[in-house]
């Protein structure tokens, strides 16, 4: 599993809606959801391989969003969804 928090023109640009098709492209489960300090939550569980080349297209952004900063947590937690998600909370 991965957490990532993307910071930079991200939020209002359609990066959340970029980050999902790309996880479903990879056949990955999570979500993903804006923070209240203008930041783009990811957490995507996965094949590790999956799992880097999201990590990819999140340093990379989509085509308007302008990413500044990712940052990336590795850890084993366990899988609590069958789909990839936008979240609104």
């Amino acid at each position: 599993m991965i957490h990532i928090i993307v910071s930079g023109f991200v939020q209002g640009v359609g990066f959340r809606k970029f980050i999902r098709y790309e996880a479903r492209k990879l056949n990955l489960t999570g979500f993903v959801r804006n923070m209240p300090n203008e930041t783009v939550e990811i957490v995507a569980f996965g094949e590790k391989e999956n799992l880097e080349k999201l990590i990819a297209k999140a340093k990379k952004g989509s085509f308007i969003a302008e990413v500044k900063n990712v940052d990336i947590e590795w850890n084993n937690s366990e899988n609590t969804s069958d789909e990839f998600l936008i979240k609104k909370d």
